[in-house]
């Protein structure tokens, strides 16, 4: 009797245990199925979030933040791989603080796990992240990581970049859950980049149809060439991010460059700068009739010695102005764009507009030299009026006038006044002479003796064997028109002077020569790191240079500037009607 009792309880306990069990197990799934509803809820919210950024910094930094809420992980960051497709050129980050990121260091570039997913486009998830074998540890102050999770982001089939998630709050792993959603939300960050990417070109395309417009608008409008030029360099310098923009145009007769305008950062330490076309980064461009680039400016070897001009600059890029793809054009010129140090090279995409807007410069220089042509043809044609004005009528008068007085002399019996008249017949004779060589040289063509510059340059490139190293050149306002052929004699001697008193004297090393004139006075600097001048050296050569200064109503100085050397600055007024 007991026996069945007992034996009945237990078919009722074992029911209730299996009943306890479904139930455990029911509750077990309702919460994973709202776990996993959730989850996908929060994944919907995830990728709504970044589609509605257009911004493609916001929308970088919006994929990181859902990344890491996604997965729980504490640290997220999104690693952009670079045009060369093997390093990273940018690195967003979740969960680091700025402190910390200061103290770390650099950002990497794409080695260790970071480099297995960009060549080895496919997700990752690790238990353990130092014991795999492309792992080699962390720069100092890193904090401590240990799980891992990274998925590759495409966009067009092309890999952008790549998420890496590490430390899942509560010390588990990362599941095939955890990469199923990132890897879905790697899609929506696909198609959210290449959205983001197509707003910003087009954003980029209007702006530069703006700037081309008021371009060309100053163009029609008969603004001056500097006017023009700079207003070029201004805009291709803000549309591109640039933090300096410069412009050079070739020295005629010569094999160098001289920088006509420079804007934004260190602007001043570029102006008038004269530049070999051998061996230069704006040269190469020059020379080759294509865009040159350089990744780190500041440590080019194409960039000349002197004075540092590119201190704290990185990325640049050099495009000829009247190049063209389709036949050989005249390179007028060339302008060099540079970028911050940390910043990212020129891309592609950004040299066809940049190649646009060279064009344009190149448009404003050829109206600018047409304008100039049609004005010496004017003067040209105004000299020859009046080189035959004075030959056909005042020649013509006075020959007759001396013949008239001539004729008359015989019928004179003083013999004072007969002296005085056939004195005036010299008198005349000689006004003739000088009238005709006036006319001689009313009809010069203006263009048949180089220009200051040229002469200037050539001067520079004979001493530079002598010396045993290229002085630095800058030239500074408009030295061709506002400088007599007499005083820009004097400029030439005083600068040759000058150089050969450096390489018998001096033993200097370095030398800075520097032409200016602001259209009142014509300026020679010449600056050495030599020895100095004794005060018991012979002074021969100085004294030549003060006489030609004193000749034109200028004067010549001398210096030691501070950490030695000598500067020598010799300058000439130049009259009203020069200047």
């Amino acid at each position: 009797m007991g026996s069945s009792e007992e034996s009945g309880e237990a078919r009722v306990r074992l029911p209730q245990l299996r009943l306890d069990e479904l139930l455990e197990e029911l509750q077990a799934r309702l919460d994973a199925a709202r776990g996993t509803r959730d989850r996908v809820h929060s994944l919907l919210e995830a990728v709504l979030s970044v589609g509605r950024e257009l911004d493609l910094e916001q929308a970088l930094h919006s994929i990181v933040d859902a990344a890491a809420t996604l997965v729980d992980a504490e640290y997220a960051a999104l690693g952009v791989i670079g045009p060369d497709g093997r390093r990273l050129s940018a690195f967003h980050t979740v969960g680091v603080g700025e402190e910390d990121i200061a103290r770390i260091g650099p950002y990497p570039e794409g080695h260790g796990i970071l480099g297995e997913l960009i060549r080895n486009p496919e997700p990752l998830r690790l238990p353990k992240l130092s014991e795999h074998p492309a792992s080699y540890g962390f720069p100092a102050h890193h904090p401590p990581m240990n799980t891992f999770l990274g998925v590759p982001i495409r966009v067009r089939d092309q890999v952008f970049g790549n998420l890496y998630l590490t430390e899942k709050r509560g010390g588990a792993e990362f599941d095939e859950e955890d990469e199923s959603v990132l890897s879905t939300l790697a899609v929506a960050a696909g198609v959210a980049i290449d959205n983001a990417r197509l707003y910003e070109e087009s954003r980029l395309r209007e702006r530069w149809l703006r700037a081309t417009a008021e371009i060309t608008h100053s163009l029609m409008s008969g603004a001056a060439q500097a006017d023009v030029l700079k207003l070029i360099a201004e805009r291709a310098r803000e549309i591109t991010g640039a933090a300096l923009a410069v412009m050079s145009t070739p020295v005629k007769g010569t094999d160098t460059l001289t920088v006509e305008l420079a804007v934004g950062l260190q602007a001043e330490a570029h102006r008038g700068l004269v530049l070999p076309v051998e061996g230069t980064l704006t040269g190469e461009a020059f020379v080759g009739g294509a865009p040159v680039s350089s990744r780190d400016v500041a440590h080019d070897p194409r960039i000349t010695a002197g004075p540092p001009r590119f201190a704290g600059l990185g990325p640049a890029v050099a495009v000829p102005i009247g190049a063209s793809d389709d036949h050989d054009d005249h390179v007028q010129g060339v302008v060099l764009l540079v970028r911050e140090a940390g910043a990212g090279d020129f891309s592609e995409k950004e040299l066809e507009p940049l190649r646009g807007f060279a064009a344009q410069a190149s448009l404003a220089m050829e109206l600018a030299e047409r304008r100039q042509d049609a004005e010496q043809i004017a003067l040209l044609e105004d000299r020859d009026r009046i080189a035959r004005d004075l030959h056909d009528l005042a020649i013509q008068r006075l020959f007759a006038t001396g013949m008239t007085l001539q004729s008359a002399g015989r019928f004179i019996d003083h013999t004072g006044a007969k002296e005085r008249v056939l004195r005036a017949v010299d008198d005349l004779d000689e006004t003739i002479k000088i009238i005709r060589s006036t006319i001689f040289g009313l009809r010069l063509r203006g263009d048949e003796t180089p220009g200051l510059r040229a002469r200037a340059v050539r001067v520079v490139g004979e001493a530079t064997p002598v010396l045993g190293f290229a002085p630095s050149v800058r030239m500074e306002g408009l030295l061709d028109t506002h400088v007599p052929k007499e005083t820009a004699d004097h400029v030439v001697a005083v600068l040759s002077e000058s150089l050969t008193n450096i390489a018998r004297h001096a033993h200097a090393d370095h030398a800075e020569v520097v032409l200016e004139t602001d259209g009142r006075a014509v300026r020679v600097t010449v600056t050495d790191n030599g020895v100095g001048i004794p005060p018991e050296g012979r002074r021969s050569g100085l004294a030549n240079m003060a006489e030609r200064a004193r000749k034109l109503g200028g004067d010549l100085e001398w210096t030691t500037p501070e950490g030695g050397g000598t500067r020598l600055v010799w300058q000439a007024p130049l009259s009203p009607s020069e200047g």
